[in-house]
């Protein structure tokens, strides 16, 4: 289990870098939309993953929003709330927009961190 929540930690530092190395960031923006949906890409990905880990999901089938909310639901609707954010922000403002502002940016991989650290300790626990 451990594996699969570095992998992905693995995609969350992945974005971070995209951001910090590609995006340019002037005066609280970014300048280069293509990098700012590489990383909402990177870092919702960590969070699927980080997910699937939690719900022992092997299956590689695609699975839509709804079935990680579903299952969320069920388990702690902070969380939940947390990833319909991450949801907004990460896929949705970064990865389909290009949301250029950094502290958009910085909202959501701060979710994604989040969610991430809250799998790792409930999976430490199991």
């Amino acid at each position: 289990m451990p594996n699969t929540v570095q992998e992905a930690k693995r995609y969350l530092n992945n974005a971070k870098e995209i951001l910090r190395e590609k995006a340019r960031k002037e005066d609280g923006y970014y300048q280069d939309k293509k990098y700012v949906k590489l990383a909402g890409h990177a870092a919702y990905t960590g969070v699927l993953v980080a997910l699937d880990a939690l719900f022992d999901e092997k299956s590689k089938k695609r699975k839509d929003v709804d079935w990680y909310k579903e299952r969320l639901s069920k388990m702690d609707k902070k969380v939940l709330n947390a990833f319909n954010g991450a949801y907004d922000t990460l896929h949705l403002a970064m990865g389909y927009d290009g949301n250029p502002i950094s502290d958009v940016s910085k909202a959501g991989l701060e979710t994604a961190e989040s969610i991430i650290n809250w799998v790792e300790t409930r999976t430490a626990v199991a």
